[in-house]
């Protein structure tokens, strides 16, 4: 019994310490240092070029923390299978394979009501201990095709006689291969990621790649290949097409989202957000939010 009772104890305490690593605003602005985890190996959000971090969300996260007048702490955050994962991992539990270690802000958590909403058998609401807020983009689907190959993509029916690259388990991989009844599966190749997606296309293995705009948009701009083309086709039967992105907080961090959702606005609407997005060759549309 005793040993029993001495490893409850542990076990609370343990418990305890995670907890504890939610700091409230006034401690990260005492400790003058903000932890903001980002996707690790995510370009053009968040990825490392030598030793030095890059991208559109790096950018974002180090715009923030200046505004808040602290250090910035970078997590780099392995994507997990569910978005639920990474918001448990990293928001208000923390994982042991990550030493427990939670960030104060979460970026590209999606800006959306129903997600948010979303509840278990239970009724109670899946992500109930997070905030998600700050829309700071706009994303949607695209495709980018070679000219020399490919005259234009009037539609998707396209695909059905010239192969086109998606990611392996991606919303573009299940819509190519189930639109139309599967007649475009057989012309749909698949790949580790977008870029090499885009090295096939180079390589001329493939005519068409499929992926989020942010991505297509930043491979296209390092190509530096006048013959790669943006296509302006829909996407029929694909369901959501559109949709922001934000971030995200514990739900007991209410004063952070506010201070961060005040700082990231005047980013907006001084321009210096769009500009982070231009620097990475990337296309920027205010959320609605802003307009």
């Amino acid at each position: 019994m005793r040993l029993f009772a001495a490893l409850l104890g542990l076990c609370l305490l343990c418990g305890q310490i995670a907890q504890a690593q939610v700091r409230s605003y006034d401690q990260i602005i005492a400790a003058g240092e903000l932890k903001v985890a980002v996707y690790k190996n995510f370009a053009p959000y968040s990825f490392e070029q030598g030793t030095t971090p890059r991208g559109v969300d790096v950018e974002l996260a180090q715009a923030l923390a200046k505004a808040l007048g602290v250090r910035l702490t970078l997590i780099w955050a392995p994507a997990g299978e569910k978005l639920d994962d990474d918001l448990r991992d990293y928001i208000w539990r923390g994982s042991p394979l990550h030493h427990h270690q939670l960030a104060d802000l979460m970026l590209r958590a999606p800006y959306d009501h129903d997600y948010a909403q979303r509840r278990n058998d239970q009724g109670e609401l899946e992500n109930g201990q997070v905030v998600m807020f700050g829309p700071y983009q706009n994303e949607q689907w695209q495709v980018a095709y070679d000219r020399r190959r490919l005259d234009s993509v009037a539609s998707v029916a396209v695909f059905e006689q010239h192969p086109i690259g998606v990611e392996v388990d991606s919303v573009p991989s299940f819509y190519l291969t189930s639109v139309f009844n599967g007649m475009l599966a057989g012309k749909t190749h698949h790949y580790p990621g977008v870029p090499q997606a885009f090295a096939a296309m180079k390589a001329g293995k493939i005519d068409a790649v499929m992926a989020m705009r942010g991505e297509i948009d930043w491979q296209v701009h390092e190509a530096h290949d006048p013959q790669l083309a943006l296509a302006e086709n829909a996407y029929p039967n694909m369901g959501k097409q559109r949709w922001e992105i934000g971030m995200a907080v514990h739900e007991s961090n209410r004063q952070l989202a506010y201070a961060v959702e005040e700082a990231l606005e005047s980013l907006i609407r001084d321009g210096s957000l769009q500009a982070i997005y231009q620097h990475y060759g990337l296309r920027y549309e205010v959320p609605e939010m802003y307009q």
